[in-house]
């Protein structure tokens, strides 16, 4: 070719054009060893940007952009994305709810929410019925791979297990897409199964209201009946004390303790309250007289925590509740007949905390570092009360607390977020009538079943001294689901949401974290107090979370989002060591060191 020729077609070629193909090539040696630096061979990707193999098998391939930046191969970006995504919506039963369809995956939870409700035939645009605007969550599942080495052979073993992600909090389709682009593919149907959330809102609490003096030592626990009508104390001065809950004024104060109150509980009910003492005494009040129905030589040594059988157990008898105790036992009683029915022996240690599950199981958990799963019924091939079905362990040190999914059902009984049963047994004023009895029943069955679905599987999670927590499905199996860590230092406290979509962990390090309820994914860490956290609670509707701490304070969280508080509650001169929600949402109870009770309310 002649010089006029290369001219006329160095001309055609733009001047800020790169040719971005070809051998990049830095001078001195153009392979090996003798050229470290030596880049390879680059190639266009038709993005821009090029991708660079280098010939020396020391050197990766690499992708860069025009501007020679390295781009993260695993990196997705949102032109990866399509559009459109074919989705199938599924109850909680796991029926299909019309038919697979295309959702452009820019919709976020409240488009996929009007979607879900035009499917039910629940129509938007009617306020006339409580169903005109009802929020769902939405959770998809997705297969996990984990690749582990058998310790006896020594072979590679590869394992899958499901995990369901909650994908209300991503702003669309298309990131949470982003986020499990290597679980989750385009190609195929996404399933995503819907939960109806609650209707009603709590208002957040923010201002305290009343400061309620009597108890003469620190106050270790405060509880709300599952009406949210009546409010009980007790602690270190021996006495348990009841509280109108309308007028905050002192109704009784019961004496037969002789000892600091360690442990109290209501009966799903509400009919009895039951307080546990560290000599060793199970006393039972009648919350409305204020007297004492029975007072039993329960164990040993302290009473440690108590529990009792669900209302929707039992044909709704509600008379049987479970104690353990540092003497390494749990117990059985019937209140009716003040009989121990079941010991429960098979810990070497203390005995930490103990729950009566949704399914007719009791769970405990001890020094010993292990959490044993106990048999509560007869008949169904279930052995008999008191048989222990299973010893789950995972944990490195002693084991403080558990929390059951099913907690917040079990607790308020068949009461609803107003305190109210039904029209029909409203205006029933004798609790110990049949009538009002059999309709409670149903009703505390009715409201586990539609919380438990027919595929729920009930979920146990554990905290130690190990800074863990391990989520378990002890119905199940012994394996460890997953272990969750994060804390770094004791995990002192575990509360599921009431619609078990989430529940959180209180600890020592002064955080609180907050974990997703079904597959255990950690969502966020809550800080801001600047002393140990000792306790949790829920508001009724699953949008708030209160905490107490050794800093004298509470403090109010919105979920899942608050990473920050949204009010501190300050008042109290000493430790705040007990908290509660009432079930109403209408306040929360704080006790403290100080002696006092504060009643905090929007």
């Amino acid at each position: 070719m002649d010089a006029e020729s290369t001219a006329v077609a160095a001309e055609a070629v733009p001047a800020n054009t790169k040719d971005l193909s070809g051998v990049a090539w830095t001078g001195g040696s153009l392979v090996g060893s003798l050229n470290p630096a030596n880049q390879g061979y680059r190639t266009a990707d038709g993005k821009g940007g090029y991708i660079i193999s280098n010939t020396h098998k020391r050197y990766k391939r690499t992708r860069r952009d025009a501007d020679g930046n390295i781009i993260d191969e695993n990196d997705i970006q949102d032109d990866d994305i399509p559009g459109n995504v074919v989705v199938q919506f599924r109850d909680r039963e796991g029926e299909t709810v019309g038919e697979a369809m295309d959702v452009p995956t820019s919709a976020g939870t409240e488009e996929l929410g009007t979607l879900i409700r035009s499917l039910l035939n629940e129509d938007d645009e009617d306020h006339s019925t409580n169903k005109a605007h009802v929020p769902y969550a939405f959770f998809a599942k997705i297969e996990r791979i984990t690749k582990t080495t058998n310790p006896a052979t020594g072979e590679p073993v590869v394992k899958t297990h499901t995990d369901e992600i909650d994908i209300t909090d991503f702003n669309s389709l298309k990131a949470f897409l982003k986020e499990y682009h290597k679980q989750i593919s385009t190609e195929q149907t996404l399933e995503l199964t819907y939960q109806p959330l609650a209707l009603f809102k709590v208002r957040p609490v923010t201002r305290c209201t009343d400061t309620l003096p009597g108890h003469t030592e620190a106050i270790l626990h405060v509880s709300y009946s599952p009406d949210g009508k009546h409010l009980a104390s007790g602690g270190g001065d021996a006495t348990v004390r009841f509280w109108d809950v309308n007028t905050s004024t002192p109704r009784h104060t019961c004496k037969g303790h002789k000892d600091h109150v360690l442990s109290t509980s209501w009966s799903p009910d509400g009919k009895r309250f039951g307080s546990g003492d560290k000599r060793g005494f199970l006393i039972l009040w009648d919350p409305t007289k204020g007297e004492a129905n029975g007072s039993i030589k329960a164990h040993a040594k302290w009473i440690t925590g108590m529990s009792w059988e669900p209302m929707h157990r039992n044909n709704g008898k509600c008379e049987r509740i479970v104690t353990s105790s540092k003497d390494g036992l749990a117990k059985i009683y019937n209140v009716r007949t003040k009989r121990c029915e079941a010991t429960l022996a098979g810990h070497t240690d203390s005995i930490e905390s103990v729950k009566w599950g949704g399914e007719g199981l009791i769970y405990t958990a001890s020094r010993d570092r292990t959490i044993k799963v106990w048999n509560a019924e007869e008949g169904d091939g279930k052995g008999r009360v008191g048989l222990l079905v299973r010893t789950l362990v995972g944990h490195g040190h002693r084991v403080n607390t558990l929390a059951v999914s099913c907690d917040y059902i079990c607790r308020t009984g068949p009461f609803d977020h107003y305190g109210k049963i039904g029209a029909d047994l409203d205006n029933v004023k004798d609790r110990d009538s049949e009538e009002w009895r059999e309709g409670a029943y149903k009703a505390a069955l009715a409201k586990y079943n539609a919380f438990k679905g027919s595929g729920e599987q009930e979920r146990l999670v554990s905290g130690s001294d190990d800074f863990t927590l391990i989520l378990w499905h002890p119905t199940e199996n012994k394996r460890p689901i997953k272990r969750l860590t994060g804390h770094q230092q004791a995990v002192n406290h575990l509360a599921f949401s009431p619609d078990s979509r989430f529940f959180a962990s209180a600890s020592f390090d002064k955080k609180i974290k907050l974990w997703n309820g079904r597959s255990g994914d950690f969502v966020t860490t809550m800080t801001g107090h600047v002393g140990a956290v000792y306790q949790v609670a829920w508001s009724s509707d699953a949008r708030f979370l209160v905490s107490a701490s050794k800093d004298s304070t509470a403090k109010l969280w919105e979920v899942p989002s608050g990473k920050k508080a949204k009010e501190t509650l300050p008042g109290h001169a000493d430790e705040v060591y007990a908290l509660d929600w009432s079930p109403n949402g209408a306040s929360v109870a704080t006790g403290s060191k100080d002696r006092t009770i504060k009643i905090w309310k929007h």
